[in-house]
């Protein structure tokens, strides 16, 4: 679009009175790569701007239109140079203000439109005035992305635009949306009306009731029915809200797994071709090519954007095992395992998307057998997927769930609606660099980093008020890791401006978290805990699991407390058919008054308070005599639970055994301490 005019109207708009002993606040994010401020503030009186201001804050915000407005003063200045302009990238831009000009040096829109946003944050943060400075400013990384799951609950074309607003005022460049996926497809295809007829809707508004009930589908104005879909006008039109904010929209259509709704519809496509039993496409029909080629032709119909993203996570692959079609490829293909054929899916779909002028994105699962070298991975499941992805030759966006998932708690489970778990502060998200995992950062390797993504799942948040409390201040930071993530890292400085843009984007109608009530850790995790049993031996009468080991077989006595999440590497978790069962030495025979552990639940991943909890003691480690026995009803709820659960009495001995086993529902128990006094 062609931006000129409104260059001049923010230029009419800059001219503020004198406002001397003003002290400057810059408050910028993401920080520009090199600033100065200077005593004083921009003013002119030669310029009409009354109320141009607020109408073009409004604008950027995507409320009103605007009249455009033209104005002439040589002090104020816009200017398209590829020589100039810094670091030789079209987002880069110099911007220089003085008491009596205002200079910008950019070589193209997207330089202005950054410079843009940079003029309205320092006037936001300073009572509309500006103060003066030199900023030379461009972004480390091409991909700074925003990923909104619209599947498990749906969200409205106005909230998302509110969402791209915000976006642009922080120079974020890429909105994925996650279109589809067992709990709705959301996208229109005219090829299969029931994708959108019956498919997009489901019983059960919130996902949890759904997931853990029927998981049914129900025909579109089912009384009852909880769902929506985007018609391919609304897409288009968000397309074009974007792209006017320099903001490409990305869009996802989940395969070979995550395809529940698909195949309750079009049970053909599936391995037995029987609704309502598989959640993996048949890779080996023919029929399930053509359907999805057939849908990516009308979403790259919809959307320009140069990636495509496929999903590939989280496959299950069990039907393959046993499918005629599927045994039969793998023969064809000389597959070994159901990991070649996921492969050979990947290497099929890349081809097709490939041959329509496209670059396709999966997430870093499609590593699993083999990735096409051209294939862009999306590494989600640690900071190692994506270091390996680079390495071994792949454009690789970082999104580790570590850091970059959204959906997280941000602050004490208690004081917040219910989340997935995890427990991911602003100061984790903030100390994240997208190639520090890297030795050398200037390596070829950590040259292939595209950039970073905050991903926000939907499972846990059925409103659009929630949705934006679990975004913003944390996608601060990642708009911050993805402009300028060299910059030296000092997190008082960054929460401070975080504080003041969260204010700001209050005052424009977002339902920000409140950073400046922040409750942080759980305070037990703060101070180490000695007891009789610190630093004792202890004996696992059945293993841990290996994917959660904390601190191997001195976890429980190393006198350390875990935080608001099992994955902090201080809960210890046990998934054995035994659950938890050790026995400490105390090295002698002592005398003991209580012996406790503390549990942790969390539903929806499936960690659960002990259902049986026996402690007994020993002199020998042969002959155990119980002390206490405990069983409480497992009760599935949203909320994180912590639990002390012991004994309390007088007795002596050597050897210390506590066992813990879950319910009906299974799943993970895990625990911090054994903490014997």
């Amino acid at each position: 679009m062609g931006r000129l005019p409104l260059f001049f109207l923010i230029a009419a708009c800059l001219c503020t009175s004198g406002c001397s002993g003003c002290a400057e606040k810059s408050g910028i994010i993401p920080r520009p790569a090199e600033m100065e401020f200077m005593p004083g503030y921009f003013s002119s009186s030669n310029l009409e701007c009354s109320g141009l201001g607020q109408s073009l804050r409004s604008y950027i915000a995507g409320h009103t239109a605007l009249d455009w407005y033209f104005a002439e003063d040589g002090n104020i200045r816009f200017i398209t140079s590829s020589e100039d302009a810094p670091y030789n990238t079209d987002e880069a831009y110099n911007l220089n203000i003085s008491r009596d000009s205002i200079i910008v040096t950019a070589a193209s829109d997207r330089g202005f439109f950054y410079a843009i946003t940079t003029i309205l944050q320092l006037m936001d943060n300073n009572g509309g005035k500006l103060p003066c400075a030199v900023i030379s400013d461009r972004p480390s990384y091409p991909w700074r992305g925003l990923m909104i799951d619209v599947s498990r609950h749906f969200f409205s074309t106005d909230f998302i635009k509110k969402q791209i607003d915000a976006m642009a005022y922080l120079k974020l460049n890429r909105l994925h949306l996650h279109l589809t996926d067992a709990a709705g497809w959301r996208i229109e295809i005219d090829r299969y009306p029931e994708l959108t007829s019956i498919a997009a809707w489901r019983t059960g508004r919130e996902w949890k009731d759904w997931w853990f009930g029927d998981r049914k589908y129900l025909p579109e104005g089912t009384t009852g029915a909880y769902g929506g879909y985007y018609t391919k006008e609304e897409l288009r039109d968000l397309v074009e809200y974007a792209d006017a904010r320099n903001i490409t929209i990305v869009p996802e259509i989940e395969m070979p797994g995550h395809s529940e709704e698909v195949l309750a519809v079009y049970p053909e496509l599936s391995c037995t071709g029987e609704p309502y039993r598989h959640g993996d496409f048949c890779v080996g029909k023919d029929e399930v090519y053509t359907f999805l080629t057939n849908v990516l032709d009308e979403v790259m119909e919809i959307f320009p954007s140069e990636y495509i993203h496929i999903g590939g996570d989280e496959a299950v692959k069990a039907s393959w095992e046993k499918c005629p079609d599927c045994l039969d490829l793998m023969e064809k293909i000389g597959a070994d395992n159901v990991n070649q054929l996921q492969s050979h899916f990947i290497h099929r779909i890349r081809e097709y998307v490939e041959s329509k002028g496209r670059i396709m994105i999966g997430w870093d699962e499609i590593l699993q057998g083999g990735a096409p070298p051209s294939a862009v991975v999306m590494a989600w499941r640690s900071i190692d997927e994506g270091i390996k992805s680079a390495n071994s030759g792949h454009m690789t966006i970082m999104a580790p769930g570590s850091h970059c998932y959204l959906n997280t708690y941000q602050d004490n489970p208690d004081l917040l609606p219910p989340a997935m778990g995890g427990y991911t502060p602003l100061s984790k998200v903030y100390a994240f660099n997208p190639a520090g995992g890297f030795p050398d950062t200037s390596s070829r390797a950590a040259g292939r980093i595209l950039g970073i993504q905050g991903n926000v799942w939907a499972e846990y948040i059925p409103t659009e008020e929630i949705l934006e409390m679990m975004i913003y201040p944390r996608l601060f930071a990642i708009a911050e890791n993805g402009w300028n993530p060299d910059a030296e890292k000092y997190y008082p400085e960054f929460r401070e401006r975080a504080s003041t843009v969260c204010g700001n984007m209050r005052e424009k109608g977002y339902n920000t978290f409140d950073i400046d009530c922040e409750y942080g850790e759980r305070r037990e995790s703060l101070t180490p805990v000695r007891h009789l049993g610190t630093d004792k031996d202890v004996i696992y009468n059945a293993p841990y699991s290996s994917a959660y080991p904390a601190a191997g077989e001195k976890a429980l006595t190393d006198g350390l407390r875990g935080g608001w999440t099992y994955s902090d590497g201080r809960w210890q978790g046990f998934i054995s058919k035994d659950r938890l069962d050790v026995t400490v030495d105390l090295g002698e025979i002592t005398g003991i008054s209580s012996v406790y552990a503390c549990f942790m639940q969390v539903c929806g991943p499936e960690v659960f308070l002990p259902a049986e909890t026996v402690i007994s003691v020993s002199n020998d480690n042969i002959t155990f005599k119980e002390l206490k026995r405990i069983e409480k009803e497992t009760v599935m709820d949203d909320r994180v639970r912590f639990e002390n659960i012991g004994w309390e009495g007088a007795d002596s001995a050597r050897y210390v055994r506590y066992q813990a086993r879950s319910g009906k529902y299974g799943g993970f128990v895990f625990t911090d301490e054994i903490v014997i006094m």
